[in-house]
């Protein structure tokens, strides 16, 4: 079960993403927060697996709440959905430990997709936006990869599905997962989340356009 602690000061909002995930088999609302510091208290008391974060928030932002919400409950993830789609946001809040961005115009499909990913330890970002981080400057780190697994990092860390990835590169499944477990083997990296961090340290995706 994925406990989920829903952060919006919008009632409404709240009350529609409550609604459609109680309707979701295998996640639970545990809680709601209004605020930056309410967010941290439920967080501390709930100890909740995902938090649905709101950027625009009264008094302190999300992407700087981020770190409070780590400290007092580490083993949440964090995902922020947002009416802001600036690259430099989705940048600044996965520097800060967010583990994924989702838009608000999002359909209901691919917030429970990214739910999902998020809870079990991957990175994501919604395709449309991730592709307007890709940079065409890539940093020494990656060098230990062949070109194929270069774009394999890429379509991973944009949050592409193995299958996705296998359709856009023309390859086998198969063939992606062998890739995926040769890259994550040679970079040293255990999860989606980690390989998201490394793409933007390393020039794979970052905020070249705004």
């Amino acid at each position: 079960m994925i406990r989920v602690l829903i952060v919006d000061d919008h009632e409404l909002l709240r009350a529609g993403l409550r609604r459609r995930l109680m309707d979701e088999p295998g996640i639970a609302v545990v809680g709601e927060a209004d605020s930056a510091e309410r967010a941290v208290l439920m967080a501390r008391k709930l100890q909740p697996d995902l938090i649905l974060l709101d950027l625009l928030l009264p008094r302190k932002s999300g992407a700087d709440v981020i770190p409070e919400l780590a400290d007092v409950a580490p083993d949440a993830k964090v995902l922020v959905v947002s009416s802001q789609a600036a690259p430099s946001s989705v940048r600044r809040v996965l520097s800060a430990g967010a583990a994924g961005y989702l838009p608000k115009r999002s359909s209901d499909r691919e917030l429970l997709a990214a739910i999902r990913l998020v809870a079990d330890g991957s990175g994501y970002v919604e395709p449309a936006l991730g592709a307007k981080l890709v940079t065409p400057n890539a940093s020494p780190a990656l060098d230990p990869l062949s070109e194929r697994e270069r774009d394999i990092v890429q379509l991973l860390a944009l949050g592409y599905t193995n299958q996705e990835i296998a359709g856009r590169l023309f390859i086998s499944v198969r063939t992606v997962d062998t890739h995926r477990a040769h890259i994550m083997r040679k970079l040293q990296l255990d999860t989606r989340a980690e390989l998201v961090m490394f793409a933007l340290a390393n020039g794979v995706i970052g905020p070249n356009a705004d």
